[in-house]
């Protein structure tokens, strides 16, 4: 179009776009979310800077050998936003998140560090009841938090409490548990009903109601993973699918693997109350985040009898066989939808729910 006289064009780099792009040149919360945002802050600014053959695995926790001994490494941050919700506070959701990191990879966690963030104004009731939630929670995951900090920011730079945990633990001889072990045929199993931490949280933020509480599924993992390397140390792959959801930890498998990913959408053990919640709220369950759950990649000659054992467990009554690792659409996750259609589960730009761990 010719300029006419007088006339100012529009400047293409004073648009904005209500959804954070790709290359946003400062932080939106999208980076915290655990999905594409999330990859491309660590891949282009932490993993530079800080280097190293271990932190390249970018697992859960970092897989170590110290005096002959396989230790895991985990560390994690909570600033999950009510600090308290049905089934869980924000000390719950520190012990259990790290434990579960360390779970992943087959150790049993030992010890755990723990810091509070505090905001100036924050009630010191609020303070004990966390720290206490966070003590109960270790006592009863049999980890000993045996060293912290404690910090106190200006009011209106925090809000309220934010936790960091790390934690060290031992990994059994003969365990390896990394997404390059994948093959196709592996059945994808999902250890229980999914969706419930982000919904419970949501409801309590936004005061909505569903007609039944949901309650988060916070929970320490450790004893269903012992369970099922008891079966067999053969497991390919764990994950705990935290911020992103199912979909999150799947995509991240089949990246890791190059192998595709085939889910049945009706094999995948969502309650009624979530997926009630989900269509009235435009969410898929798929990306909602879970804080009790774990997906593992398992041979199919083992399957069965993991799946078993897996039951026999309290953490795993619900567990279900949901799809199997194949050959074709490498590094890609389809499901398989009721009507036989497929469709493409992304891996998340950002987050549907942040701040929910």
């Amino acid at each position: 179009m010719p300029e006419s006289p007088g006339r100012v064009l529009p400047d293409p780099a004073q648009w904005t776009c209500p959804a954070p792009l790709r290359d946003h040149p400062r932080v939106v919360m999208g980076h915290g979310g655990g999905g594409a945002l999330s990859a491309e802050l660590v891949r282009h600014v932490f993993a530079p800077a800080y280097g190293g053959p271990v932190l390249a695995g970018l697992g859960d926790s970092a897989e170590i050998t110290l005096g002959g001994a396989r230790l895991a490494f985990s560390t994690d941050t909570f600033v999950v936003r009510p600090l308290f919700f049905p089934g869980g506070t924000i000390g719950d959701l520190a012990v259990n998140g790290t434990v579960n990191d360390l779970a992943m990879s087959g150790a049993r966690a030992a010890y755990l560090s723990c810091g509070f963030i505090l905001e100036e104004g924050v009630e010191i009731a609020a303070v004990a009841r966390a720290a206490g939630a966070l003590g109960e929670a270790a006592r009863t995951a049999g980890v000993e938090v045996v060293t912290g900090d404690t910090k106190v920011v200006e009011a209106g730079h925090g809000d309220g409490i934010f936790i960091n945990t790390s934690g060290i633990g031992l990994i059994p001889p003969g365990v390896d548990l990394r997404p390059q072990r994948v093959r196709p045929g592996d059945a994808v199993i999902v250890s229980g009903e999914i969706g419930l931490h982000g919904v419970a949280v949501m409801s309590v933020r936004e005061g909505l109601e569903f007609g039944v509480e949901i309650e988060s599924d916070c929970a320490a993992l450790g004893g269903l993973v012992e369970t099922m390397l008891a079966v067999t140390p053969e497991l390919h792959v764990l994950r705990d699918p935290t911020r992103g959801g199912l979909a999150a930890a799947l995509n991240e498998i089949a990246a890791g693997s190059g192998t595709g990913v085939l889910i049945r959408e009706d094999d995948v053990p969502v309650p009624p109350a979530v997926a009630n919640a989900c269509a009235i709220l435009g969410l898929d369950p798929f990306y909602v985040a879970n804080e009790g759950k774990l997906v593992a990649f398992v041979p199919r000659e083992h399957a069965d009898a993991v799946l078993d054992a897996m039951r026999a467990h309290p953490l795993g009554a619900r567990a279900a066989v949901i799809g199997e690792a194949v050959e074709s659409h490498p590094g890609m996750v389809v499901a398989r939808t009721g009507l036989g259609g497929t469709r493409v589960v992304d891996l998340p730009i950002g987050e549907q729910l942040p701040r929910i761990c």
